[in-house]
């Protein structure tokens, strides 16, 4: 008999607070201050910090770190503002690093 299984999530890798969906997840090949990062339209139980611009690959963006609201732990950052026509996509979008999450209901 088949397990009835929540959804797959993404939780904190330091207090297993859940902050993503696996079903929210836009892309798996980006790139984060620690190495390899998910792109995400939705992040939930997380805090938003300031606004700042800040240079990166793919050119200036105004973004905001984004941490567990739990333990306050940074998990990566929220694009803002992209300043590059071909970047805009990633406006409202959640960057969550691999290092920083852990997959929960796999």
């Amino acid at each position: 008999m088949a397990e009835v299984v929540g959804p797959r999530l993404y939780s904190c890798c330091n207090c297993r607070n859940h902050v993503a969906l696996h079903d929210d997840v836009i892309s798996k090949a980006f790139q984060g201050r620690h190495g390899r990062a998910f792109l995400f339209s939705h992040a939930m139980n997380v805090m938003v910090g300031p606004k700042e611009d800040r240079h990166l690959m793919t050119g200036l963006h105004t973004v905001a770190d984004v941490s567990c609201s739990d333990c306050r732990e940074v998990l990566g950052w929220k694009y803002e503002r992209a300043y590059e026509e071909t970047q805009k996509y990633k406006e409202g979008k959640f960057i969550l690093e691999k290092s920083k999450i852990v997959k929960e209901n796999w």
